[in-house]
């Protein structure tokens, strides 16, 4: 075999190798293992392929090599057809040789139970040991349209004259590369590449990504999401794409998936796997849809809309069309998804006027039939365009989009270089004038649910920033609680405010408090983190002669429900009362890291699910959006002319809570305090309750 002279880089070996061997290739043309040679062939891939078989001397009538030792060089990719035993002992020969990276489509592995899971342990050791990097297992391949590098096995390909664009797909289901594919050729939009990343046990979707990033015909990224998986790599790569001004727009399955919910605090429970995984997305800048349709709709909206500031509060969108029940479908889209469709203001009106546009003083500029006519839509486009009550403008279509699409999206097309976004919604099924919008580049949708989503998606996206990252790795790691008075020290030294306490001997014989009364009573014990569960709390407690009663009920209620539980203390606190309740939690995600999060306080927290989450650290203008993102913020904002809760202190607290993510003292994997009292503006906040468990 002749020696390696310059070794590819990952992107290179993965989507531009300059040789390609068929680990497993078949003659027989019914079969997987014969497509992706046939596919290479058709395309016109002009390196050089090596079909590996065996028991063959030739391949579809191409020169077969009975093994990868036998090839004349060495190859920059191998695409591992076999069945799963042979394809662990075809990825060793791989590394042995040198082979930079292989995929391998074989399934059986991080789902093929104990077994599969020693298989995946001897490839990471393969990969460990040598430095070859694997695709997959259960990938479908991975296509370079441009380099008509079809490495693949998806019966999708075998579609002829496949349109190429800027698109980059990374996507953990492998048929849906499929999916995509026919229906981007379907409406003529067109991929640089598409990557099938399987199972992920070496190369990550993150670092799939990376390795194009620096690619000019690449321009924005598609992701298939089943689960945030190596979510540090994904960070890196969503972070490296904003700087480089390429959108991420992501669609993941997951949505109905039960909360996960810890043993210590409700914000396991809150925070489930769908609600972490959307923070994640959100503070990485990703843009998230809902419909499937959208994945191949929004980029071009994406690339028009820049990500945006947390703080930046305003969704406005304005609308203006041709029909007026295509345009409501579309406003009661945008409404459920907390989009505000907004009236134009009066100048506006008077500017429509004056341009010779006739419209009612509606939320919606209908503009009925006359806004077939060039001239009026083109007016109306232009000064809703140049309006600064609206972040984006909706142009609705009618039937003329079908029977007259160049004079029904002229206007359209001819108003979109304007500096606010427009897009564009066609209520009939009109194939030549989307396709007309999309030469353009003018995004536009085939439903109002999709036309929606991509609003709501690019109006929601946020500008990502770079995080710290977890001071230690705790998805594997023991934990242990702390008691109530061990926890409230651990908040003084982040800066969270806490009641007084006191921690007294239950069987003390004198009491002397540092407070007045009426005091709350609590167990304080490291084994119980539900006091109330085990009535381990007495409230309103009046006397001395009160205390040590509620002492005695607390000890006699703990052994009853807890048999075996430490009961030697109580902790003792001044009754505290304030505007409203609040939960603060904080945890370790075993793969999106360090969250914080905020939710309705007391004891129907989880009924009401009223909640935000970000990845911590935040900053003082993430904790203001977070707060604003509750419908029981309103309570302390002055609703019903009560008095304004003390919001910049619950800010200051959501950050000080956060920087638990960077604590050096102690590796705090949960944390929470609930309920975290909400005072008048100028009277701060107060922790009343707190759990945490350190690793």
């Amino acid at each position: 075999m002749q020696a390696r002279t310059t070794k590819p880089s990952l992107g290179q070996a993965l989507l531009a190798p300059r040789s390609i061997a068929l680990v497993g290739a078949s003659d027989d043309v019914s079969k997987t293992s014969a497509r992706p040679l046939q596919y290479l062939r058709r395309a016109g891939y002009q390196g050089t392929v090596y079909p590996i078989n065996p028991r063959r001397p030739t391949v579809l009538g191409e020169t077969a090599w009975p093994s990868l030792a036998e090839l004349p060089a060495v190859p920059d990719h191998a695409f591992i057809l076999t069945p799963t035993e042979d394809a662990v002992d075809a990825a060793a020969e791989c590394a042995r040789l040198g082979v930079p990276v292989a995929t391998i489509l074989a399934s059986g592995f991080s789902e093929g139970g104990e077994e599969g899971q020693k298989l995946v342990a001897r490839l990471q050791r393969i990969c460990a040991d040598t430095g070859l990097r694997i695709l997959g297992p259960s990938s479908l391949g991975a296509i370079n349209l441009r380099r008509k590098t079809i490495i693949t096995a998806n019966a999708a390909f075998a579609e002829p004259d496949l349109p190429t664009g800027g698109i980059f797909v990374a996507s953990h289901s492998g048929s849906l590369l499929g999916g995509l594919i026919s229906r981007g050729k379907s409406r003529n939009v067109g991929f640089a590449g598409l990557v099938s990343v399987g199972n992920e046990i070496d190369l990550s979707l993150g670092e799939v990504c990376s390795a194009t990033l620096d690619d000019p015909d690449v321009t924005g990224y598609m992701l298939f999401l089943e689960s945030i998986r190596h979510a540090q790599d994904l960070r890196s790569f969503a972070l490296a794409a904003a700087e480089r001004g390429k959108p991420v727009v992501a669609y993941k399955l997951g949505r109905s998936a039960a909360a996960a919910e810890l043993a210590l605090s409700h914000t396991g429970a809150l925070a489930g796997e769908d609600d972490v995984a959307a923070a994640f997305l959100a503070d990485c800048g990703i843009a998230r849809v809902f419909n499937f349709e959208t994945l191949l709709e929004s980029l071009p909206l994406l690339q028009r809309m820049p990500a945006r500031p947390a703080a930046a509060g305003s969704k406005r969108v304005g609308v203006v069309t041709t029909t007026g029940g295509g345009a409501a479908m579309v406003v009661d889209e945008l409404s459920m998804r907390g989009i505000d469709v907004v009236k134009p203001s009066d100048e506006t009106f008077a500017r429509l006027g004056q341009a010779g546009v006739r419209a009612n003083h509606e939320r919606i500029t209908d503009l009925t039939l006359a806004g077939t006519r060039y001239d009026v839509m083109k007016a109306a486009l232009d000064t809703m365009l140049s309006a600064p009550e609206f972040d984006v403008v909706v142009a609705v279509i009618g039937s003329s989009a079908r029977f007259k699409p160049e004079l029904a999206v002229k206007p359209v097309i001819d108003s979109a270089s304007s500096a606010k976004p427009l897009v564009t919604f066609l209520v009939p099924d009109a194939p030549d004038a989307l396709d007309m919008l999309t030469t353009a580049g003018v995004p536009n949708f085939r439903t109002p649910e999709s036309c929606a989503d991509a609003v709501a998606a690019a109006l929601l996206r946020r500008q990502p920033a770079a995080l710290a990252k977890p001071l230690h790795d705790t998805r594997a790691v023991a934990t242990r609680p702390l008691d109530e008075m061990a926890a409230y020290k651990l908040f003084e030294t982040i800066g969270v405010p806490h009641a007084p306490a006191v921690a007294l001997d239950i069987d003390a014989a004198s009491i002397t408090l540092p407070f007045a009364y009426p005091v709350a009573v609590k167990l304080l014990s490291a084994e119980v983190a539900h006091k109330t569960e085990v009535g381990g709390v007495v409230l309103n407690v009046a006397d001395e002669s009160q205390l040590k009663a509620a002492m005695r009920k607390i000890a006699d209620n703990v052994r009853t429900h807890r048999p075996g539980a430490n009961i030697s203390q109580v902790l003792v606190q001044p009754m505290t009362s304030g505007l409203g309740e609040m939960l603060l939690g904080y945890r370790v995600d075993p793969e999106a890291g360090p969250l914080v999060l905020l939710a309705a306080g007391g004891i129907y927290t989880e009924i009401y699910r009223d909640r935000s989450i970000r990845l911590a650290p935040v900053t003082l203008d993430n904790a203001r959006s977070m707060i604003m993102e509750l419908s029981i913020s309103r309570v302390f904002q002055g609703f019903r002319n009560k008095p304004h809760g003390d919001m910049e202190a619950l800010a200051r607290a959501i950050v000080a809570m956060s920087q638990l993510a960077v604590n050096e003292s102690a590796v705090v994997v949960d944390a929470e305090i609930n309920p975290l009292i909400i005072n008048r503006v100028g009277e701060g906040v107060v922790a009343v309750d707190a759990l945490v468990a350190l690793a």
